[in-house]
C-alpha cells in the first residue's frame, strides 16, 4: 500500500483509535505453493498490548481450508478498510480550472497489520481468548461467558481454534485531500455535507480533523 507522507497516521495513537471501533477485516494467509492467498473475512480485537504494536484475537472454524498454509507459513496480514467514499473530479477541479478538469479519486482509511500468527488449540486458552473477544463486541453483557465443560459455550470448543497474532508492523493511511490547497478542501467538505451519502458524514470529518496537520 502506498502511503504518501500527508496520508500517513499523526501519531500511532490515529491508528490505533481507528481500529478499536473498525473491528472487521480481511486476514490475508500465505497460500501452499500452487495455491492461492487465503483470504478470510472476521471479526478480531486489537489489544494495545503488548509490544510496540498490540496484540489481535479471533477465532475461526476448525474446518477452515487456511489452516495447513497458516502452519506453513504464519506470517499474515490483516487489512481493514473503512470511511471510504467516491469524490467526483469536479470537486477537486483548481479554482482556475473548468470542473471537468478535476481529478476524480477516493477517500478512505486503512490499516494493514503484519503480524506472526499463534494458533490456540488448548480449550481453557480458547475460552479466555472468546471472553475477550465478547468483552469488546458485547460490553453490555447478555451472554453466557465460555467455559470448559459448561453450558452452553463448552461443548463448541472444540469446532473452533483460536488465533493470537503477534503485531509485528504497521501501514496506516488516511486518504483525505489534507495535501489539497484549503478552496478545494472546503469544497469538498460542502459536498460531502450535501451528498449525505453512506460514509460521507465519516469521511467528511476525516478530512476536518486531519486538516493543518501537514
Amino acid at each position: 500500500m502506498l502511503v504518501h507522507p500527508w496520508d500517513a497516521p499523526q501519531d500511532d495513537a490515529e491508528w490505533q483509535q481507528w481500529l478499536a471501533v473498525h473491528d472487521f477485516g480481511q486476514l490475508s494467509v500465505n497460500g501452499l505453493p500452487g495455491e492461492p492467498p487465503h483470504v478470510q473475512p472476521m471479526h478480531f480485537v486489537h489489544e494495545a498490548e503488548p509490544g510496540p504494536y498490540g496484540l489481535v484475537l479471533a477465532h475461526l472454524a476448525r474446518p477452515n481450508p487456511l489452516w495447513p498454509a497458516l502452519d506453513a507459513n504464519p506470517v499474515v496480514t490483516l487489512s481493514v478498510v473503512d470511511d471510504y467514499v467516491y469524490v467526483p473530479g469536479p470537486w477537486q477541479a483548481p479554482p482556475d480550472s473548468p470542473p471537468e478538469h478535476g481529478t476524480p479519486t477516493s477517500f478512505y482509511a486503512a490499516v494493514q497489520l503484519r503480524c506472526t500468527a499463534h494458533v490456540v488449540d488448548d480449550p481453557a486458552e480458547k475460552a479466555e481468548l472468546l471472553n475477550r473477544q465478547l468483552g469488546h463486541f458485547q460490553p453490555e453483557g447478555g451472554s453466557a461467558r465460555a467455559a470448559v465443560g459448561e453450558a452452553p459455550y463448552g461443548r463448541l470448543l472444540s469446532g473452533i481454534r483460536g488465533l493470537r497474532l503477534e503485531v509485528t508492523d504497521v501501514r496506516a493511511k488516511f486518504k483525505y485531500a489534507n495535501h489539497r490547497p484549503e478552496e478545494i478542501q472546503n469544497r469538498v467538505v460542502a459536498e460531502l455535507t450535501t451528498r449525505g451519502g453512506p460514509r460521507d458524514t465519516a469521511a467528511r470529518e476525516h478530512l476536518l480533523r486531519r486538516r493543518g496537520s501537514r
